[in-house]
């Protein structure tokens, strides 16, 4: 005997496939608008095995760029950086991130988000929030935020991210507050990369004012290399 769907059963399957539907999109709206380059990183990432005592950098072009593995000579050492990505976009691929309850997690983005005009307090808070869900989803992991590095206009590219001082100032000085009163531990790289004389990147670890020459990242390593 065919058994004829009743009105409200066929309404909850149209609206449920409504809903698919619309997540769907709403997902593929959300690489779309983060890049094909993000889309080729967050899809790598997603099918690498999981391994123990995961030690992730986690952030944009200037840990992207970085050998990571061999500049520690460690094995567990990830590379997790995209570059031009915000911090919107690594809240979208944390999941990834802390799918593995890593060791640690080496934390660096938010240049981008004021290149592209996102507010001082919206960078911070979105900041802390990877660093919260990275706490709630992977409870023994040590978290690390790293300041936002200097930049330096008088190499005359980047000019969006090049005029940001006084906001990656300000977004440092609150970092390093919330880390006080949290089980992160902040990493001053400003205070290491700067000039002596003013707050611009040391032109001794850059060639375009805003990322890092091979000198920057075996700066940055040293620096960091007792945190590991």
């Amino acid at each position: 005997m065919t058994m004829i769907p009743s009105t409200k059963n066929s309404r909850w399957f149209s609206m449920m496939g409504l809903l698919i539907l619309l997540s769907t999109m709403q997902a593929l709206s959300q690489e779309q608008r983060f890049g094909t380059y993000y889309q080729q990183r967050k899809t790598l990432f997603e099918l690498m095995p999981n391994t123990k005592n995961e030690i992730i950098f986690l952030g944009n072009s200037i840990t992207d760029g970085g050998e990571w593995s061999e500049l520690f000579q460690n094995r567990h050492v990830k590379n997790r950086g995209i570059s031009g990505d915000i911090t919107e976009g690594v809240l979208y691929r944390l999941e990834e991130v802390t799918e593995s309850k890593p060791a640690k997690v080496f934390i660096l983005i938010g240049v981008n988000d004021l290149a592209r005009g996102i507010s001082n307090d919206t960078v911070y808070a979105n900041i802390c929030r990877i660093a919260s869900l990275i706490f709630e989803q992977s409870p023994k992991t040590t978290v690390y935020i790293q300041s936002i590095l200097p930049v330096n206009p008088d190499f005359g590219k980047f000019t969006g991210h090049c005029s940001k001082t006084e906001d990656i100032l300000w977004i440092n000085k609150q970092l390093a507050q919330w880390c006080k009163h949290k089980p992160a531990e902040f990493i001053d790289l400003f205070l290491h990369f700067k000039n002596t004389t003013n707050n611009h990147m040391n032109p001794s670890f850059t060639n375009d004012g805003l990322h890092l020459t091979g000198k920057g990242y075996l700066h940055w390593a040293n620096i960091i290399r007792p945190y590991l």
